[in-house]
């Protein structure tokens, strides 16, 4: 038997109101919130609008009424970098703390992609112990209490970053996990979550030439036992998440700049492959023990796989959007596609699931709302008219976008 860990359990306690990590509750890009917008404008719709400091593409991590980010402003040279984690108000977008972290001055950066940020990772709530855990990749990890103060930052682990930083973390239990794929040696790593310090690290052993990858890790149940799964540059990998041991792996080839975070639907995994012929493949993680190439790969998709988004799977069907705009749907257990649409525009924001309805939010802040079914139809074309990268946090009643300048409360106003 196999079960996406934690999954049922976070939906069930949380319902439509919380929105704590990168892809949300389910960790999978699916919400049981209810009366989700679907008409919008840049002035119609709107609930408000928070004008924002920095720069930054970390997505809206929401719990308790309350959304959190991370931003960055300075370049590092001439002005100083400076990391901070913010919380805001979902009610009104009112600002309630700001709290820097991790002080870099005017210390050398590495160069970064001109779609990346240095605050890109998604913040982490942990709702049951009142705290937050705040990525920024190679600059360190901290985490700090529901309040802004902080708890402990993690800043020993050293690697050299490709395009800057990306995947978001993991908790499992009373670890804290994410990988650090960079330029050379790249590995995995478990934090103590209550300290920080380091619980284990693994090598990622591959044959790739480029050895960067950005993806966050997902926890399943296989069989009764936990696994890590997360993919990397050339073979996606699963892990015991107290041990860090290698449990599994399915290579494929060259692939690298790994981004989509895996899906668990239908008893299979659907893992992107990376840059530069990007593939969609499905495992069977029950069939899969050591080198599990040959043998757990259920099928694979080539034509409309996306780099950068992450998919959705719902009522046996898996969603996915291309970089390039095509949206596709296929049968999740064989493959098989049913439709390939073009929506238009580029694509690095991953969809999300509400109400049976795929929201696709275009690089160009064009949000296509599609019916998730085996039939094609679009709903809804709504234009913020601003470039959007972020992934949407999503809570019952209302949809917050975060887009280059601000973030903003779609759907009608909250009554307090």
């Amino acid at each position: 038997m196999i079960l996406t860990a934690a999954t049922s359990f976070a939906l069930t306690l949380s319902g439509g109101n919380q929105w704590p990590e990168f892809r949300g509750p389910s960790h999978q890009g699916v919400s049981v919130a209810t009366n989700i917008p679907v008409h919008w404008s840049s002035t119609e719709n709107i609930a408000w609008t928070r004008p924002l400091i920095g720069s930054g593409w970390s997505s809206p991590s929401i719990a308790s009424n309350v959304l959190y980010l991370s931003s960055a402003t300075g370049d590092g040279k001439s002005d100083p970098l400076a990391l901070a984690v913010s919380a805001y108000s979902t009610n009104d977008g009112t600002e309630l703390w700001r709290t820097p972290v991790l002080p870099r001055g005017t210390s050398p950066l590495p160069s970064i992609h001109d779609k990346n940020s240095q605050a890109s990772p998604t913040i982490l709530v942990d709702s049951s112990r009142q705290r937050l855990f705040a990525h920024f990749g190679h600059l360190g990890t901290v985490a700090l209490n529901s309040h802004g103060r902080l708890l402990w930052e993690q800043t020993t682990l050293g690697y050299t970053p490709i395009h800057g930083n990306g995947g978001s973390p993991a908790l499992v239990d009373e670890t804290l996990l994410f990988s650090c794929d960079g330029g050379s040696d790249p590995f995995v790593v478990g934090l103590d979550a209550n300290t920080g310090k380091v619980r284990w690290k693994t090598p990622r052993r591959t044959s790739a030439k480029r050895t960067f990858s950005f993806s966050t890790p997902l926890a399943v149940t296989v069989d009764g036992a936990t696994q890590v799964i997360l993919p990397g540059s050339g073979f996606v990998g699963a892990y015991n998440p107290i041990t860090g041991t290698e449990l599994w792996r399915v290579n494929y080839g060259e692939g690298y700049s790994v981004i989509p975070r895996p899906v668990f639907a239908d008893g299979l995994l659907f893992i992107g492959t990376g840059y530069d012929a990007p593939t969609l493949l499905a495992i069977n993680p029950s069939k899969a023990s050591g080198d599990a190439t040959a043998t757990a790969i259920a099928w694979r998709i080539n034509k409309g796989a996306p780099n950068t988004p992450s998919v959705v799977a719902h009522n046996g069907y898996l969603f996915f959007i291309s970089d390039a705009g095509i949206a596709s749907c296929a049968e999740s257990v064989t493959g098989k596609i049913l439709w390939n649409e073009r929506l238009g525009g580029g694509f690095s924001a991953s969809p999300i699931l509400a109400e049976g309805r795929l929201y696709f939010i275009s690089e160009e802040g064009i949000t296509t709302v599609v019916n998730a079914s085996s039939t094609f139809q679009i709903l809804s074309r709504n234009d913020l008219k601003e470039r959007v990268l972020a992934s949407p946090g999503v809570i019952d009643n209302a949809l917050f976008i975060r887009t280059r300048t601000q973030l903003l409360r779609i759907g009608s106003k909250p009554k307090i």
